[in-house]
């Protein structure tokens, strides 16, 4: 008996070392695979140059009286906005694009006609590239500036109920598509201290602005062309014979932007474009003033798909002929039913700011890539 016990005993020991030696060769090859395994790559997000946006606004208003003793009419105004952005950025360059598209029209029960009431076509392209200076970098910015149609100011017509014919003719066109249109490159500098600001320095800035529809209006020849301050055309005595379709600028521009985003929902933004034109000091044209352009743009968002949205649009263009107007928007004749020029017979004859507020509620749609 005893001597089985040590027979299954020395079984044993033999046993565990084998095992034992049996792990550790399986550790040392485990540590040797670990060794000699290749370090396996991890994947990286794919950089995103491009980020873009869309916001897109309806708006409907109506007014309905019935037995309305303080008086009134009825009115309808549907309008729509677009407001597009492609920005791309890489390194040292920048390229910022953004366009932004306003039509609206207006029915009032006082006349049998639907009148346009917004109507606006703005692209604008920004090439920035840095320079060793922080905050500064070269530039290059294109703006162009016209309207999709036709947009007329209503007079009242003669005589008694007036037929849709009579307030046709009782009109007077204001602007048409390229008419006037303004479109310019400047090259120069962009400061950028913040992320929410930029001014942009162009000292050399071509432009040119059109005014392609010339066609008569009432007993006016040339009336368009004439009153966006294109420059005449002189027979041999010095007579003004007519005006030319398009003015060649050139001269120093400076745009500066901010926007303000509070959160997902609320944002101001605002521009101010000042032009000076070089070419301006002429005793051909006489234009001492800078053209100046300054917009503005609130946007609440309340609902999911539903805004508020304020927006002004201001102008100084000392060469735009401006005529009175009543407190409706209808022009002011003389004696004679010709218009009447704002400040008539004064040094600032026919200049004037020209003001624009639309304050508007409705649907809104919002598509933005992430950065």
């Amino acid at each position: 008996m005893k001597k089985l016990l040590l027979i299954i005993s020395a079984f044993v020991a033999v046993a565990a070392a084998a095992q034992a030696q049996d792990t550790q060769e399986a550790a040392a090859q485990a540590a040797e695979a670990l060794t000699q395994a290749e370090d396996v790559p991890i994947a990286t997000p794919k950089p995103r140059y491009w980020t873009n946006s869309l916001q897109t606004n309806i708006t409907f208003g109506q007014t309905a009286l019935v037995n309305w003793a303080a008086g009134g009419y009825n009115t309808i105004t549907l309008a729509g906005n677009v407001d597009a952005t492609a920005n791309y950025a890489k390194d040292k360059m920048i390229w910022n694009n953004r366009l932004q598209l306003d039509y609206g029209f207006l029915w009032s029960a006082d006349k049998p006609i639907i009148q346009k009431n917004k109507d606006r076509i703005y692209l604008e392209s920004k090439w920035g590239y840095e320079t060793p200076v922080r905050h500064l970098s070269w530039s290059a910015n294109f703006d162009f500036r016209t309207q999709f149609d036709r947009n007329y100011t209503y007079g009242t017509p003669a005589g008694e109920n007036p037929t849709e014919k009579d307030w046709l003719a009782a009109r007077s066109l204001t602007s048409d598509i390229l008419s006037p249109a303004y479109i310019s490159i400047g090259f120069g500098i962009l400061w950028t201290p913040k992320s929410w600001f930029s001014l942009n320095v162009s000292p050399i800035t071509g432009g040119i602005v059109t005014v392609l529809n010339d066609e008569k209006v009432g007993e006016t020849e040339h009336y368009l062309r004439s009153k966006y301050g294109m420059d005449p055309i002189k027979d041999d005595e010095g007579n003004i014979t007519g005006y030319k379709a398009s003015r060649w600028e050139l001269g120093a521009q400076i745009k500066a932007d901010a926007k303000w985003t509070i959160n997902d929902n609320f944002s101001y933004t605002t521009q101010l474009v000042i032009f000076y034109d070089y070419l301006g000091l002429s005793k051909e044209r006489e234009q001492y003033e800078p053209r100046i352009n300054w917009d503005n743009k609130v946007f609440w968002k309340i609902a999911k798909y539903f805004a508020l949205t304020l927006s002004t649009n201001l102008i100084y263009d000392p060469l735009v002929k401006i005529y009175k107007t009543d407190k409706y928007g209808i022009p002011v004749l003389d004696a004679d039913g010709n218009q009447i020029l704002l400040n008539a017979g004064q040094k600032n004859e026919g200049k004037g700011v020209q003001f624009r507020e639309n304050f508007e509620f409705g649907f809104t749609w919002t598509i933005a890539s992430k950065k």
